[in-house]
């Protein structure tokens, strides 16, 4: 919980930055843009999981990616990238469930 938390407040300042600069193109020119960029994928790619698994699995899901992706990301933990790399992270693994799922006609 506290880890959502803080990708919460994370993420937060960027949705913001955005409405004020629409001239961000994807995947970024600086670290401000690049972990905005990042943070749309990820939202994208929830969503669409979101639609193809029930809500339950798709908590059970998000619980294993996000330990997963610590786990892998722990020497980075202190260092600044380490939100970019856990959200990319993130969105990997969705997108390669998105694409597993789509290969069984679901």
């Amino acid at each position: 919980m506290k880890r959502l938390l803080l990708l919460g407040i994370w993420l937060l300042p960027f949705n913001a930055a955005h409405a004020k600069t629409p001239g961000i193109r994807c995947p970024g020119d600086n670290t401000v843009e690049m972990r905005y960029c990042a943070s749309m994928s990820l939202e994208q790619s929830d969503k669409q999981l979101h639609q193809k698994i029930s809500k339950d699995l798709f908590k059970q899901w998000q619980d294993a990616t996000r330990a997963v992706c610590a786990k892998a990301y722990a020497p980075y933990r202190d260092g600044t990238i380490y939100p970019q790399l856990i959200v990319g992270c993130d969105d990997h693994l969705n997108r390669a469930l998105l694409k597993e799922l789509k290969g069984l006609g679901d």
